[in-house]
This record gives structure tokens, C-alpha cells and sequence, in this order.
């Protein structure tokens, strides 16, 4: 039989696509302590790290497009997670900022990435291969937003 390039082991894209699946569902029970989602967690990194950002700022970040984004940050608003005001100066964009609500969140978020890295880092795998492997994925990602 040919077509050897078909074989689901020969493929780049599936242990990608599974790691992610996996590495999502281990995040899952930390962030149900929050009351917040994977999604939602991933636009509270970016509002930590800098509040007040427009929609088309967190979409590019998280490499999504608005449509798919405006639903998640419209939920989030709902939830008292963060508000979303048309700026004063380009009333075409719209800024996304933290509430009250959002920043509590931030000190028992930060815990995360801490458990995580102790579910992941065991025999064989060691911080320098995450930390390997991040960089590789990031090179990939880098490569094919270029296009």
C-alpha cells in the first residue's frame, strides 16, 4: 500500500493538534476554580499584561479574527470580566479593559502556570524541553503568519 505521506504517524499536524487538546484539558479543573474558560483565560493574559487594548489588538495576539473574538469578549462583559468602550479618539475601534472582577482574578490565576509545569515536567521530560518546544512552535507560527 502506498501513500506513506497519509499515514496519520507521518504527520506534523496531529501530535500538534493532540498536545493542544491535552495540554487544554489539564489547564480545564485550574481554570474552573476561576468560574473562567481556556478562551477567556488567554484574553485575560493579554488584558494583564496590558489593559486597555483594542478588539483587533487581543484578535491579532491570539491570531483569531474579530468575528470570532467579539462573542468570547461580549460574554466576558457579561460576566463582569471586563467592559468594551468605543475610543474617544477612533470611534471605529473598541477598547477592551478590565473590571474590578477581572484584576481579582489575575493573583489566584497566577498559580497556574506553576501547577501546570508540575503536571508536565516529570521523567522524561525536563523545563528545557517545554521551553525548546516553545520556541520551535513559535518559529512555526512566525513562518506561517508570514504567508
Amino acid at each position: 500500500m502506498g501513500y506513506e505521506q497519509l499515514k496519520l504517524e507521518n504527520q506534523l499536524c496531529f501530535p500538534v493538534y493532540a498536545a493542544s487538546r491535552l495540554i487544554t484539558r489539564e489547564y480545564k479543573p485550574l481554570l474552573d476554580e476561576l468560574g473562567i474558560t481556556y478562551p477567556q483565560y488567554l484574553v485575560l493574559l493579554i488584558l494583564w499584561d496590558q489593559d486597555n487594548v483594542p478588539v483587533n489588538d487581543i484578535a491579532k495576539k491570539l491570531i483569531l479574527n474579530t468575528n470570532t473574538i467579539t462573542p468570547l469578549l461580549k460574554r466576558m462583559e457579561s460576566e463582569g470580566l471586563l467592559s468594551r468602550k468605543r475610543s474617544h479618539e477612533d470611534e471605529r475601534k473598541v477598547i477592551v479593559g478590565l473590571t474590578e472582577k477581572g484584576k481579582a482574578l489575575q493573583k489566584e490565576a497566577s498559580k497556574i502556570p506553576g501547577k501546570l509545569a508540575e503536571q508536565l515536567i516529570k521523567e522524561p521530560i525536563q523545563i528545557s524541553d517545554l521551553l525548546k518546544l516553545k520556541e520551535d512552535l513559535e518559529a512555526i507560527i512566525d513562518l506561517l503568519q508570514k504567508k
